[in-house]
């Protein structure tokens, strides 16, 4: 298996690919390969920012003699006028690197915003569930948002299907009910010598105490109302964690988290998000001014 920054570094190759093709001719025609400059990157709205690390990465993928100093921290709430970083070399890079940075930065920083937001939400209601992303993410890019999710205060649910079992209606229905999903389950992690936890996906009360007599790490309650997800917590009492999904949004999840769950995931932090607005340009630009 691949590590994450192989992963990433295939993704930034694969996009340098789909960008430039055999050359970024609008810059070659107009500008010396000997020519130096800088760039500050400039933020244009509130938000947490993500991805700066990321960004000294693909710069230094593309040109490894690009000079890249960051002076806000992933994680930090920025507003217009903020210079995140600056990165200095030669001005056929910076101007070949300048989407795809912007790119992932306004991508990274637009999940952890949004990230952020919900989980001040629960915490300022005074609860203690937890926001959960999906695997509901742009293909190649899901590393990287999942990061995002995390630096905006979020968890990972899980990175892929390897890392953890989750039992859906599918794989339910499959294999002819609960509790022979979460047996299999068990028997092929003994089997194949995997420690992984097990989820199972529940539809109504009696798959939920179809789950909780066989046992598994955490129980998902599909489409319950937040009367029925309080039943259901009281119910599990304790005996597991509990995760609430299922279209829940901003405006609907408060009574989620006050009925006692640990969990809610939301696909919209990864399928939904709006960009945070930002861009990148060359040092002494008036367009650098707010």
């Amino acid at each position: 298996m691949l590590s994450v920054q192989e992963l990433n570094d295939k993704l930034f190759d694969l996009a340098f690919s789909e960008d430039i093709g055999d050359g970024d001719h609008t810059t070659l025609c107009c500008i010396p390969d000997d020519a130096m400059g800088e760039c500050k990157l400039l933020i244009k709205e509130e938000g947490i920012l993500a991805g700066a690390d990321i960004a000294q990465e693909v710069f230094h993928r593309f040109d490894p003699n690009l000079e890249v100093e960051i002076h806000i921290p992933d994680g930090t709430h920025v507003h217009p006028g903020d210079i995140v970083l600056t990165v200095k070399g030669r001005e056929q890079s910076l101007l070949q690197t300048e989407r795809l940075v912007l790119n992932i930065l306004q991508r990274m920083s637009g999940i952890a915003t949004m990230t952020h937001r919900y989980q001040q939400a629960l915490i300022e209601a005074g609860t203690k569930t937890r926001v959960l992303d999906t695997r509901k993410t742009t293909p190649g890019m899901r590393m990287l948002e999942k990061e995002a999710v995390k630096i905006g205060g979020g968890m990972n649910h899980r990175i892929g299907l390897f890392d953890m079992i989750l039992l859906k209606d599918n794989h339910i229905d499959f294999c002819g009910g609960v509790r022979n999903a979460i047996s299999r389950a068990k028997k092929y992690c003994k089997e194949h010598g995997k420690n992984l936890k097990i989820e199972c996906e529940v539809r109504n009360f009696q798959e939920l105490d179809e789950a909780l007599a066989e046992g598994c790490d955490r129980i998902m309650f599909d489409n319950f109302t937040p009367d029925q997800t309080r039943q259901a917590v009281e119910k599990v009492n304790g005996r597991c964690e509990t995760e609430s999904s299922g279209g829940i949004t901003f405006d609907t999840m408060i009574p989620y988290a006050k009925a006692g769950v640990d969990f809610i995931s939301f696909g919209a932090l990864t399928h939904s998000v709006k960009g945070l607005d930002m861009s990148l340009k060359a040092a002494g630009s008036d367009k650098l001014k707010i």
